[in-house]
């Protein structure tokens, strides 16, 4: 299947596009076309399209992708509406099972699936005694007493 579409060419920061006719299996960057069937300078703002190929290579099955599609369209070459040419991602949807909010220790959530009461008897697990720690008393720096300087009577 034929492709129209941009191959990029230029420096860094400073592009400019051909507008060619491709195999639609070849890679964007493999460089081997068909047919350069016109120019865009996005900087100028100048277009060069030649409108007879372009058509030609229509009439063969040739399909424009979005962006030059649109540019074809602008310029009057073919009729039609513009189209998308970025495709916009859907958003995740939100399940119900994931809480909006968290809920804060002690705090009931709002909805709680409820269980039928059990009639058989659950055992208690048995409690180990866990060995906690021990913390080391830590040792506080004495503080030595301060000499307060001592207030003499002032004599008049």
């Amino acid at each position: 299947m034929l492709a129209i579409r941009l191959l990029r060419q230029g420096k860094k920061h400073q592009p400019f596009y051909k507008i060619i006719v491709v195999e639609d299996s070849r890679g964007p960057h493999s460089g081997k076309f068909t047919e350069q069937v016109g120019f865009y300078n996005p900087f100028t703002k100048e277009k060069d399209l030649n409108k007879e190929r372009i058509l030609y290579w229509i009439s063969k099955g040739a399909q424009p992708s979005g962006t030059v599609h649109n540019m074809l369209i602008t310029d009057k070459i073919i009729e039609g509406k513009k189209v998308r040419a970025h495709a916009i991602k859907p958003k995740e949807e939100v399940t119900e099972e994931t809480p909006t909010e968290t809920p804060v220790e002690g705090d009931t959530p709002a909805e709680e699936p409820k269980e039928e009461p059990k009639e058989e008897p659950k055992e208690e697990p048995k409690e180990e005694p866990k060995e906690e720690p021990k913390e080391e008393p830590k040792e506080e720096p004495k503080e030595e007493p301060k000499e307060e300087p001592k207030e003499e009577p002032l004599e008049a």
